[in-house]
């Protein structure tokens, strides 16, 4: 009886995080086709288009593997081999960074585009979308090369249980490593993400500070009926310091949780930390979306060139 209790709990959990992503995958997969058709429908497109496209798409693979990751977890079938377990914990490690350096350098590109022209900023105004693929491209890469050397320590669960291995889900593990080189790794590991959240914490703060000054500027030059923070530049803004947030607490929490819990083989540990790590790539689309006041207008006209 308690192994079907405890089967019934597990089957509760994996649905739990089945629904967190189809939520997520609904929200992103409209909010990559609302950018889709304001470029085919030639609408004025902003520097953060892109970035926020790009956000979606790595959202949307993103959760894909995480749905398998659960499965092996919650309700595993068929055991995985090596190299399977190195491709979905490589592609689960690939994705949440990509997430983490598309979200920092949005933040960057929204900054740049409240600057003056005079600043030093301005003088990015203009830059290139291929020049932005490409400093994701390059972010992503250093990003990842820092933890690759670690997928080499992830094999397929052995028949034999040990001690020494630490599960990541059912049939995947981690081999046993000496306790400097796990140290090492998570010393990079977490020097690393405070570059990013950094740069997205310094961003932030200019962005807010601007906001202040003009907002002041505004209220003294005209009355609050013409304040500008109702402009597309200011919701963008005020939208993607909400994103810069909600990442940040959720990111502190799977920290937190991570440091203090791990290794773990309580099954609500993993949900927590997975539920936790996936929330802000379920929760940023309807951010953006919500902010979009086009979206009937350009699924309007989308119809009607359908139609036509």
């Amino acid at each position: 009886m308690n192994k079907i209790n405890e089967l019934s709990y597990e089957i509760k959990i994996r649905n739990t995080l089945y629904f967190e992503a189809a939520i997520g995958l609904s929200g992103n997969n409209f909010l990559l086709l609302f950018q889709v058709l304001k470029f085919i429908l030639g609408q004025r497109t902003r520097l953060t288009d892109l970035p926020i496209s790009l956000l979606a798409l790595i959202h949307i693979l993103m959760l894909v593997v995480m749905s398998l990751v659960a499965s092996d977890i919650f309700m595993p079938g068929k055991r995985w081999s090596d190299s399977t377990c190195k491709t979905v914990i490589f592609l689960y490690r690939f994705f949440r960074s990509l997430s983490l350096c598309a979200t920092s350098l949005l933040s960057i590109l929204q900054a740049i585009t409240l600057s003056p022209r005079n600043s030093c900023l301005g003088k990015f105004k203009h830059i290139s979308p291929y020049h932005m693929l490409g400093c994701l491209f390059v972010l992503s890469i250093f990003y990842t090369s820092l933890s690759s050397p670690l997928i080499a320590y992830v094999t397929a669960t052995p028949n034999l249980t040990s001690p020494g291995f630490t599960y990541i889900t059912q049939y995947c593990c981690l081999l046993p490593m000496h306790y400097s080189f796990w140290h090492t790794f998570y010393i990079l590991f977490t020097l690393r993400d405070v570059i990013f959240v950094g740069l997205m914490a310094i961003s932030s703060t200019y962005m807010v500070t601007f906001l202040y000054r003009h907002k002041k500027q505004s209220q003294f030059l005209h009355s609050t009926n013409h304040s500008p923070t109702s402009s597309p530049e200011h919701r963008a803004t005020q939208t993607i310091l909400c994103l810069m947030s909600f990442f940040v607490v959720m990111y502190t929490l799977d920290s937190v949780i991570s440091y203090f819990l791990y290794p773990s083989k309580d099954p609500i540990f993993y949900f927590i930390v997975i539920f936790l790590c996936h929330n802000y790539a379920t929760v940023s689309p309807f951010l953006v979306l919500s902010t979009e006041k086009q979206i009937i207008h350009i699924f309007k006209c989308h119809g009607r060139t359908v139609d036509i």
